[in-house]
């Protein structure tokens, strides 16, 4: 199940928890976090080893699509970060660290 790391579970959050929770069905192994990072920003992470050996490219145009089909303009114009790794990658990845161990809000 798709798991909201943290932040304000509003619309769009919703509707991406639910296209990404279609995706992990879809793909088994996957596992989907998301969470918005301010009003205008959600932050989105695949973790998939369908995406060993893929470019980057690949990965981003296949999920962009599946997304964008579900979920419409309006909601996918919000995901300013779409992190999409096999597990072997994720020690390597700074901006995985974001999800790993997230940083404090400034309040």
């Amino acid at each position: 199940m798709a798991k909201i790391t943290r932040g304000p579970q509003d619309g769009s959050i919703k509707a991406l928890k639910k296209a990404l929770e279609t995706y992990e069905n879809r793909f088994p192994g996957a596992s989907a976090s998301l969470y918005r990072q301010n009003p205008g920003a959600i932050r989105v992470r695949i973790v998939d080893d369908r995406f060993a050996g893929w470019s980057r490219a690949r990965r981003h145009d296949e999920v962009w699509n599946y997304l964008q089909e579900i979920v419409g303009d309006d909601v996918i114009s919000e995901v300013s970060i779409l992190l999409l790794f096999p597990k072997s990658e994720l020690r390597t990845s700074m901006a995985n660290m974001d999800f790993e161990r997230p940083l404090p809000a400034n309040r």
